[in-house]
This record gives C-alpha cells, structure tokens and sequence, in this order.
C-alpha cells in the first residue's frame, strides 16, 4: 500500500454530473483526482441518450415515410439496420473509446484514475493499491446500473441490457422486451420499426408507469397499432435459454418465445460497493441521501443517479452546479425538484413535468384537471398521421398555479418547455391565460387545456 496522495477534492464517478464537477473543480485551481472504472462521460453519451436517440431518430425516419401514402404520393421504406449501427461508433462512442474525454478532463489540470474506487474513511478513497486523501471534498457520482429482477433462471442467461441493445451491429429476427417504462418503451418501437417482431411486458397495469395512466394507455394502442404485441397486468415468472432462443413464462402461464431477451427494468444504485457505510449511511438504501446543497455529510457531495432524483443527464448536470458552488464557497440557489422535467422519446412523445394528478391529490392539493386532445387542435388536425396524444395541466385550485403537466404527441417534449416555466416560477393560471399563442402551432393546445381550469 502506498502513502496517502493528498489532494483538494476526489471524485467518485465520471459520468456527465461527476466529469462537469470534477472539470470545474480543476478550473477552480483545485488538485482534482476522478476516479471510474469505466469511461468518463458515463451512460449518456455510450449507452443512453445520445446513442439511443440516434437509434430513435432512424426509426422516426422510417415510419415518416410510411405515412406518405394518403397525404403526399406513395414510398418503398427498406429499413437497414447498418447505417445507424456505424453512425453510433463514428459519432457518438468513438467506438466506446473515452480517450477524448480523458484528455479533456486532464486538460482543465485534472489526474484520471481508472479503477473500482471506494470510500474507506470520511475523507479518503482507494482504488486498489492506492489511496487518496481530499482535504476540501469527496464528491460521490457513481450512477447507476441496470436492475435486473430476481426471475427464476433469467441470470443464467445471455439476456440484453441497454449496453448490449446499443452495441448491436445486427438486429435479431424477434425480441422480448421486459420493463414498459421509457428505456423498453423507446427501444420496443425502434426495433419493430426495423422490421423485428417485438413482445413488450410491463408488469404494471399500463406502460409508462411513472407518467399519468392515459399515457401508457394511448402508447399502447399506437404500438399495437405498430405491430407490437403489448402485455401489461402480468410480469415474468421463469425465464430460460436454449439453441432456439429465449423462453419466457408469464405469471398467468403464458409462454413467450424470441431470439432476443431485452430486459429494461429499471436502474439501481449500489451503495455498498462505494463505501456508504463509512458515511454512517445504510448501505441498502436506494439512494444516497443530500440536503439542498448536495451534501451527503461534512465534506462529501453527491450527484447524479446516486442520490435518487431521477435518472437523467440534467438532473446530474443541475446537481453538479450546486455541488461546484457549495465545495468553492460560491452563493447559490438550493436545489428545487418541483419543476423536474422528463421526456420519454416514444413516437409520439411523452413530456411530462412536476407531479401527477393522483401524486397532488395524494399531498392533500385541491386539483383540478385541463385537457385537450392533440388531434383536436389546429396543429394536430393538420399534421393528421401520427399526431396522437393530448395536453394534459394539472391545477392547484387554492393557489391557481399549475403543478404538474403532461404533453404527449408529435414534439411533446418540446411543447413542455413553457410548461415547465410555468411551474418552475409558478406562474398564476390567471396570467398564463393571457398569452398569445402562436396559431397553429402544437404549443396553442397548452391555451385549449386552460379553458378547462375553472
């Protein structure tokens, strides 16, 4: 074991929150070290957004030019799985090399260590034979991972994670797709719309369990319309694996049989492998647990997935500027999740911001609902095929202000940039209805849905 090197800050985890923070600390004049075992720059730009969306936007393509027939002539659509496989090595992953990424960070005056870091005291980490003391901050940034469920036989198997959905260069004949959320979801169609027979299961009672229920519920229909076939109510009770592919029984005792096993379940994080316990923290929780400045204790920060806020780059990104600012001393604002954006890059999109109707009623909120359907709009009447969904507000009646909001349809999350404004700054209904709305635009439905709040 070699002496402890002593440095400022130690950050634990290079995804998109951990390298930002890591390379701001270094700007700083700080003696910053990262740490990560994997590439730095995390999920996102190698297995999750960008690679995925890119996946998305190729399929978006392809059923474009199968509404051409009735609005605009006629079109031959061959899907080729080919052009997008290379077009994610060349442009997105470098071919899941991170050696640009690496050179950024240490550009900026930051040390990489590749390697499993853990926690081992209060203010110092160890990757292998090394250790590190940080005299200012540790700042915890280790993501998450694929939940995969405890299904009978399912781990004895070659099933696919995201990882494995991404790196294709061949897509299989069939697919079975575990998990309805918005990882499955998205991926479930982009693969049908390549031609492959797709089985979607969601154990919930509806697809995007998270999202109000007329989400899942609309989605449904325009995969079943798609050609896939979609399972909810029931979820995977033996999963096994043979020459002729994948078995899955259901609870209910139906068999499924595919190719391909895609299991989109979830995510988790995994405390005990980075130390929790050292913190005084239950190494069995869920997440890692922050104030409003992102500290997990004195002299320890954490972002990203870690701390249980949801799953995406712009949390971890947001997260990042608080912790920056609290470790330099710098004034900032708290962190505020009630106007947390998501959206879910389905065809049509699902956008939702704030909490659900039945989240508010559970807090006690006097909630009243507006809602107008997409297709019943201008924009949405025009724009015909492919233009399901609908605007959904979400009203605290006592205060006037909305506290939630659903837009599903084409550019849906596009469309929820004003609503979540009109959240984020509570933004009195009174004064959102004095508006002008743009005509005919998808955003003018957000007008439409307001005539519902009393």
């Amino acid at each position: 074991m070699t002496a402890d090197r002593v440095v400022d800050a130690i950050v634990l985890g290079m995804g998109p929150g951990g390298e930002d923070v890591a390379g701001r600390l270094a700007e700083a004049g700080l003696s910053v070290i990262g740490i990560d075992s994997s590439l730095v720059g995390g999920e996102c730009p190698y297995w999750g957004c960008i690679p995925s969306k890119m996946m998305i936007r190729a399929a978006h393509l392809l059923a474009e030019a199968r509404r051409i027939p009735g609005m605009a002539g006629n079109a031959v659509v061959r899907p080729d799985w080919a052009p997008v496989a290379a077009r994610i090595r060349a442009e997105a992953t470098d071919d899941w090399d991170d050696t640009v990424a690496v050179e950024r960070f240490e550009g900026k005056g930051g040390h990489f260590v590749r390697g499993r870091g853990r926690i081992v005291e209060p203010d110092r980490v160890q990757v292998g034979d090394l250790r590190f003391r940080a005299t200012r901050a540790i700042v915890v940034a280790t993501g998450s991972a694929p939940a995969v469920p405890p299904i009978p036989g399912l781990a004895d198997t070659p099933f696919w994670t995201n990882h494995d959905a991404i790196e294709a260069k061949e897509l299989p004949a069939s697919i079975i797709v575990l998990g309805g959320g918005a990882i499955g979801a998205e991926l479930a169609q982009v693969y049908t719309r390549f031609g492959v027979d797709t089985t979607l299961v969601e154990a919930a009672p509806g697809l995007l369990p998270l999202e109000e229920p007329e989400a899942g519920a609309v989605l449904a229909d325009v995969f079943a319309n798609e050609g896939i076939t979609v399972i909810t109510g029931v979820g995977a009770s033996e999963v096994s694996h043979s020459d002729q592919g994948f078995r899955v029984r259901l609870a209910d005792g139906r068999q499924l049989q595919a190719e391909r096993l895609l299991v989109a379940t979830g995510r988790r994080v995994d405390l005990a492998s980075i130390g929790a316990g050292v913190l005084g923290i239950d190494e069995h929780a869920r997440a890692l647990p922050v104030d409003e400045h992102q500290r997990v204790t004195s002299g320890v920060w954490a972002v990203g997935d870690v701390t249980g806020r949801g799953a995406f780059t712009h949390v971890a990104m947001y997260q990042a500027g608080i912790a920056v600012a609290d470790i330099l001393g710098r004034p900032h604002d708290l962190a505020d999740y009630r106007a947390l954006p998501r959206v879910t890059f389905t065809d049509p999109e699902v956008g939702s911001v704030g909490i659900t109707a039945q989240a508010a009623r559970d807090r006690g909120i006097d909630v009243v609902v507006g809602r107008t359907s997409v297709p019943s709009t201008a924009r949405g009447w025009l724009h015909k095929a492919g233009n399901e969904g609908f605007i959904s507000l979400v009203a605290d009646a006592e205060r006037g202000v909305l506290v939630g909001a659903t837009v599903m349809g084409p550019n849906g999350g596009e469309v929820l940039g004003m609503l979540t404004l009109a959240v984020h700054a509570e933004i009195p209904i009174s004064r959102l209805r004095t508006m002008i709305y743009a005509y005919p635009t998808f955003h003018r439905g957000v007008e439409d849905a307001l005539r519902q709040i009393p």
